[in-house]
């Protein structure tokens, strides 16, 4: 049975839902604004997606229009980072017109706002996960959190409406104070059997039989920071490092060594839409707390499966001279084609992606020339991809150390040419560095110690 969509008599929760395992995790402050949540995602002036007369952003199901709360938070979310680099009022707008329909469709229940979804749902690929209007989801309590919160921090909202959006935030978090015992729902927080706290996107009523899903609950932490961040509240605090703990508890689960993660923890299916979504939550994560656990975990994900797409333009790749082998793959990494290109000199061509073979290496698939519609292995420096790729930024710095009298050629970034210098110090030393990326096609950090600062080195002359 749904539950009504108030229940005035319910107390608001004070306290923490129950006791969970956690490794003492902290929400960072003075975090740079360009790494706070939400803010690399924007949305563009013109919307051509399914919105109403108000510019509230809608969804398509059983051939009529829902509102659909994860949504029209997103898109709030994505105006709002929109107005902060341009100061343009309709993306204020409209990132507040998306959080204004999110809290005239709550639900007060338990003493806290639950954002319905207004539409029968059955997952496609995941079983078990079927749901009756109304239900809920973490994600949605999460990212609520986010937008709420962000807006009652904003300058750029009047204060009235500041303190609005502040209760909307409080009686978001509420929702996540509220332990799934009993029969009573909704619930959206629940324990594992190790006793790791999660925010399950999909909740089902039996322990155990969750989604577990990893992307949803990452989304709904954020949320935890944003909280925290406008309101110092020491239980934002505890739930934040409780679900980092179990993040970390789990990352061998999410992770499949040399190939894509696993969407969530019950189904364990490798997902290529989301795999670069774990790469840049854990990696907002790592910001977010200032425990660069979570940089390392984001770092194998990459180093597992990288963004494939070079972007329309391509990117430029040579092949040196000699004889190179050109593949057509399966799938499933399986060789459908091969042949042998011999090069007398270096020959400079453009490939549209670079990407993990399953089963096998990094490739470039070449777009012109004799190897067009052919795919070759990636190997430093015998075939390269030019310029910078697969980019990550480190707070706080990370370190390396340079072996005693070992000398490791620098260089400057791609953009300044290839100037180098080499760089050797008379006994073991440990450098800072402060971003990690493909240059070339070998794995560089950009060192931030004095004499070495802005310089690039590589990493397999590094410990």
């Amino acid at each position: 049975m749904a539950p009504d969509a108030t229940d005035e008599s319910a107390e608001v929760p004070r306290g923490l839902p129950f006791v969970f395992r956690t490794e003492g995790y902290r929400c960072a402050l003075g975090v740079p604004d360009r790494m706070q949540p939400w803010r690399t995602r924007t949305a563009s002036k013109v919307d051509k997606d399914p919105h109403d007369a108000l510019g509230v952003r809608m969804f398509r199901a059983h051939g009529k229009l829902h509102d659909h709360p994860v949504g029209q938070l997103q898109y709030g979310l994505t105006n709002l980072a929109s107005h902060r680099r341009t100061a343009e009022s309709h993306f204020l707008h409209r990132a507040r017109a998306q959080a204004d329909r999110v809290i005239e469709r709550r639900h007060d229940l338990r003493g806290a706002w639950f954002f319905p979804y207004p539409f029968d749902f059955k997952h496609q690929v995941h079983t078990g996960l079927t749901y009756k209007a109304p239900w809920y989801s973490g994600m949605a309590q999460g990212e609520a959190l986010s937008l709420f919160s962000q807006l009652a921090g904003y300058a750029g909202v009047p204060a009235a409406h500041r303190a609005r959006y502040r209760a909307a935030a409080d009686g978001a978090f509420a929702s996540l104070l509220l332990a799934n015992e009993g029969d009573r729902r909704p619930w959206v927080v629940a324990r594992d059997g190790q006793h790791q706290l999660w925010i399950h996107e999909y909740p089902i009523d039996k322990p155990g039989t969750s989604d577990y899903t990893y992307n949803g609950f990452m989304f709904a932490v954020l949320g935890l920071w944003d909280y925290y961040a406008l309101s110092r509240n020491s239980l934002a605090e505890q739930l934040f490092d409780g679900a980092l703990t179990t993040l970390d508890a789990y990352f061998p689960q999410l992770r499949n060594p040399g190939w894509l993660s696993n969407y969530c923890h019950t189904h364990a299916i490798p997902a290529d839409t989301y795999h670069s979504v774990h790469i840049d939550l854990l990696r907002q994560l790592s910001w977010l707390s200032g425990s660069d656990r979570f940089a390392v975990q984001s770092d194998m994900l990459t180093d597992d499966y990288p963004p494939p797409s070079l972007g329309k333009a391509g990117g430029l790749a040579t092949l040196d001279d000699g004889t190179h082998t050109l593949f057509r793959f399966a799938e499933n990494g399986a060789v459908t084609a091969s042949r042998a290109l011999t090069l007398s000199r270096p020959w400079q061509c453009t490939a549209s992606r670079r990407a993990r073979i399953q089963g096998r290496g990094i490739y470039l698939l070449i777009e012109d020339g004799p190897a067009a519609g052919w795919q070759v292995a990636e190997r430093f420096p015998a075939v390269r991809l030019h310029g910078e790729w697969c980019g990550s930024d480190y707070r706080p710095a990370r370190a390396v150390t340079f072996s005693a009298g070992v000398s490791v050629v620098c260089r400057k970034h791609p953009e300044e040419g290839t100037v180098t210098r080499t760089v050797t110090y008379p006994k073991a030393t440990v450098v800072s560095y402060d971003r990690r990326a493909v240059i070339d096609s070998r794995k560089m950090v950009r060192l931030t110690r004095e004499e070495v600062a802005g310089w690039w080195a590589p990493t397999d002359q590094l410990h």
